[in-house]
């Protein structure tokens, strides 16, 4: 029997469970991968935690992003065969689909075959990261050369994702950090300039390197209270992207500064994307390109084995990482 993780109750990274459990053969629409490697996302911990867009039904599975070989097809199935090596796209409910596993079932439509260049960390480490910051930026904020694009929280995955794909597209991508401890690293990985907003005024540093223009996209995993001050910086006429709530504390509409520069402050999340065949196909299209031509390239920050998916978390919730966590099965 595969071993797969699933949680009975919600909390820390402890709930975590490694289960022998029967075998699933695919439905209709759906393939059976079995994995050899995952990518952790930050969606995964709150949906652990109970405090995610949606609450998980217990005992529950998690997991959005895999990378293995296919090894069964459900009816109805078309261009896959078993045998391809695939990648899964978080396109789906983590109420009826979980990858944390030695073998996984998912949608025909949520697997994309692994350009054969990659290895299955790097490919377990692409979908959630790159497909969230193209919806953003490129799908919806219509990204351009002249752009200047604030990313907070950039040393993650996401964040590393959206730095490589405004550089790709030519704009500026000015990052942020809590501290000084990465800075040089979010330099190193693209970042036109870094603010460490624990020692600097991030509006007054926002000002200075964008000649009081602000950044016309900003793309924020954090909320709360801070939004007030994104707001404060994102250029007449931009959009200030909230893609999570890492905060968890009240976000606060900043009104009269979205009266005074018509700015567009909106929830976002990859499924934007990932539900829709057509945007999902010019995503994935748009990922590929890049990683071809070598602009779009995974961070690994650290790797764990299957049997250390507890402390796999627990490193996630540390924040030490930068790039992506990656679990080998």
């Amino acid at each position: 029997m595969p071993r797969i993780v699933r949680f009975h109750q919600t909390g820390g990274p402890e709930v975590l469970q490694i289960e022998d459990l029967p075998s699933r053969q695919p439905g209709p629409d759906e393939v059976r991968i079995r994995v050899a490697a995952l990518g952790l996302n930050r969606a995964e911990a709150m949906f652990r935690a109970g405090n995610y867009l949606e609450p998980p039904v217990l005992p529950a599975r998690i997991g959005y992003e895999a990378a293995g070989v296919i090894d069964a097809l459900g009816e109805g199935v078309e261009g896959l065969q078993p045998g391809d090596a695939v990648a899964v796209v978080p396109a789906f409910s983590m109420t009826a689909y979980g990858v944390y596993g030695e073998e996984a079932v998912v949608p025909a439509r949520a697997v994309v075959k692994t350009p054969p260049e990659l290895s299955a960390v790097e490919a377990a480490s692409l979908w959630m990261q790159y497909m969230t910051a193209y919806g953003a930026l490129i799908d919806i904020g219509e990204l351009d050369t002249d752009d200047f694009v604030l990313i907070p929280a950039a040393s993650s995955s996401v964040g590393i994702a959206a730095i490589q794909i405004a550089r790709m597209m030519g704009a500026t991508p000015i990052a942020t950090t809590r501290t000084e401890e990465k800075k040089q690293a979010l330099l190193d990985l693209g970042a036109a300039a870094v603010i460490v907003t624990e020692e600097e005024n991030l509006v007054e540093e926002v000002r200075r390197l964008t000649d009081n223009r602000g950044a016309r996209i900003v793309f924020d995993p954090v909320a709360g209270p801070y939004v007030e001050n994104l707001a404060s910086v994102t250029s007449p006429g931009g959009i200030l992207f909230i893609y999570g709530a890492l905060s968890l504390k009240a976000t606060p509409f900043p009104l009269f500064k979205a009266l005074a520069n018509a700015l567009s402050i909106r929830g976002y999340t990859v499924f934007e994307i990932s539900l829709d065949d057509d945007r999902l196909a010019r995503g994935v299209h748009f990922v590929k390109q890049g990683l071809a031509h070598g602009l779009l390239k995974p961070i690994i920050a650290r790797t764990f084995p299957f049997e250390q998916i507890v402390d796999a978390h627990r490193y996630m919730e540390s924040n030490e990482q930068i790039g992506k966590i990656v679990v080998t099965v």
